[in-house]
């Protein structure tokens, strides 16, 4: 795979983001039934809202579901640009496997005992990855 090594991991979170869609509904649906939520009835609002209804168990999934649509993006963008730029194997493969297991790693430790020290502090070494990973494509790209 050579240079387009970097697409494991971009394939691998991206898969991961879905299971955790998915988890989010398996556990979400049920617990708004519980509640007696009828979400045909519901207009407007966010799933934030459900925080004050919802037990926290059941929303931390969700909130796992938006951390992964936030700094995961640039993860994507600056991935994408080193795999097309000949830049995604190697060291820069490495470090995006290193990324994606950390965002595992936070996304098991938010839904489950949702410790938020321990969350932080793999969320600081996923983002050194990810903050390696841009600085890479910037001195391939812009320094080259």
């Amino acid at each position: 795979m050579g240079t387009n090594a970097i697409l494991g991991p971009v394939a691998t979170l991206a898969l991961w983001s879905m299971i955790m869609w998915v988890w989010m509904y398996a556990t979400r649906i049920p617990a708004m039934q519980r509640a007696k939520i009828d979400a045909a009835k519901m207009v407007g609002g966010t799933g934030k809202g459900l925080d004050e209804v919802l037990p926290a168990e059941v929303q931390w999934k969700a909130h796992n579901y938006n951390h992964l649509m936030e700094q995961p993006t640039v993860f994507y963008a600056v991935a994408i640009a080193l795999a097309v730029g000949g830049m995604g194997g190697g060291l820069n493969a490495q470090i995006a496997w290193a990324y994606v297991a950390l965002r595992i790693v936070h996304s098991l430790i938010q839904v489950t005992i949702n410790r938020v020290m321990w969350r932080f502090a793999v969320f600081a070494l996923a983002s050194l990855a990810l903050f390696a990973l841009c600085l890479h494509a910037f001195m391939g790209f812009v320094l080259h």
